[in-house]
């Protein structure tokens, strides 16, 4: 591709200097000329009227010539017949038949050479007179000739320059190009920590550059991100299937000492995380990959709100007092799932009382989920929105959970326009605070 751009660069710069001098040339040939030609006119004309002066006043001019000057002098009577002439003509009939104030070019007797003739007309004592000078083009023709000639040849030693200049700065330029492209081709899925050569100007290369390592870095990260999600992942599912394969290997082994309810309520319980677990991870895939398709319909979050207090009160003092009428336009299942992960997640650092909030500001819906339990510092508020993250107080996996709740509420709120922060609850503990779009009624 670089040697294409090259090549095509060269090319189209040759063919537009070419064009350019080629019609510059011709134009330049034409105006010298014409102005050589306009010149050997004046200059007949000059004498022309300078011997016609002199006849007016009833003397006879001078009409002798040298070769050099390589002209001739006519004077015609009304007929046109000549009655004076310089010697060179002498005894020939009229070079031309013009008008008084008329020129024109033609080729003389004299050495066949094309001359410019000019008449000027004149009353002298013995009648009217008309003079006629002529002045070859030779030294006109020949100064254009040469300058034809000079052009013909210098005009291809200069389109030979510019393309050899062109080829040469076209190539530097794209040096920086040929250098990225043979690093990216060398870039493997395993070498993505490599980057692209950046030549540091302020041109388009130097953006390309920084884009595509920018690029680069993109890609790095996702793949590190996909590794370490395979990788929890997989941690993550092996503790439900190793716990359920030792409840059946100590029942295999020993069948007298297991009843049919001992091993079916840990192997139940497993199984019902295992499936929780898988859900999660499935929710997760399909935010990555395209994204959340929800369903939009008028929700009363306050409903919601309730109703997961309602289900913590069995083992916690939830207060309620801070929720108000709300309404969002989005999926029921993906809202109620996101207050559940919120819920849970209290419940499981609370100490004894969790608080749940649900005002209006400014068009917004915004819900505070409270706790008493230790809290969040404030270095790692950001961290465990992430997937898999657990603080040091929440390692346990029986109690600690998946480290997914979070994130899933993430990606939920994030689906239906929202954010999600975390900050220090009035009861001590961490206050999780979502902001959803509402709904006018």
């Amino acid at each position: 591709m670089t040697r294409s751009v090259r090549v095509r660069t060269t090319a189209g710069a040759v063919v537009a200097v070419g064009i350019a001098l080629v019609l510059g040339a011709i134009t330049l040939v034409l105006v010298v000329r014409s102005t050589q030609t306009e010149n050997v006119r004046t200059a007949a004309t000059l004498r022309a009227q300078e011997i016609a002066a002199v006849l007016s006043t009833g003397s006879t001019p001078s009409l002798a010539v040298s070769a050099a000057d390589e002209q001739l002098i006519q004077v015609l009577d009304p007929a046109g017949r000549v009655v004076a002439a310089s010697g060179n003509v002498a005894g020939r009939r009229a070079v031309a038949r013009l008008a008084p104030g008329r020129s024109a070019r033609v080729h003389t007797p004299v050495d066949e050479d094309e001359f410019v003739v000019v008449a000027v007309g004149t009353d002298t004592p013995a009648g009217p007179r008309t003079v006629l000078v002529g002045r070859a083009l030779a030294d006109a023709l020949e100064s254009a000739q040469v300058l034809t000639q000079l052009l013909a040849a210098g005009i291809p030693l200069l389109l030979l320059v510019v393309g050899v200049t062109t080829w040469q700065v076209v190539g530097r330029a794209l040096a920086p190009v040929a250098a990225i492209g043979d690093e990216v081709d060398a870039i493997s899925a395993a070498e993505l920590h490599r980057r692209v050569p950046d030549p540091g100007s302020r041109d388009e290369i130097s953006r390309l550059a920084r884009t595509m390592n920018r690029m680069l870095a993109r890609l790095q990260g996702a793949q590190e991100a996909q590794r370490r999600f395979v990788s929890d992942a997989s941690h993550e599912l092996r503790t439900p299937t190793a716990s359920i394969r030792q409840h059946t290997e100590v029942a295999l082994a020993h069948p007298a000492r297991v009843t049919v309810e001992g091993l079916a309520e840990p192997v139940h319980a497993e199984a019902l995380r295992l499936q929780r677990l898988i859900d999660d991870l499935l929710l997760l895939a399909r935010a990555d990959e395209a994204g959340l398709a929800l369903r939009r319909v008028p929700v009363d979050v306050d409903d919601l709100l309730l109703a997961e207090a309602d289900r913590l009160r069995q083992t916690l003092r939830v207060d309620t007092s801070g929720v108000t009428a709300g309404r969002v336009l989005g999926d029921p299942g993906g809202l109620r799932r996101m207050l559940r992960n919120l819920a849970d997640n209290a419940a499981r650092h609370a100490s004894s009382a969790v608080a749940l909030g649900l005002t209006t500001q400014d068009g917004s819906l915004v819900v505070t989920v409270d706790d008493d339990g230790p809290g969040i510092p404030a270095e790692s508020r950001q961290r465990v929105l992430d997937r898999f993250v657990r603080l040091a107080d929440a390692r346990a996996r029986d109690e600690g959970g998946s480290g997914l709740g979070l994130a899933i509420v993430t990606e939920l709120v994030a689906a239906h326009g929202g954010g999600v922060r975390i900050a220090q609850a009035p009861l001590g503990g961490a206050r999780v605070v979502i902001t959803l779009p509402g709904v006018q009624d």
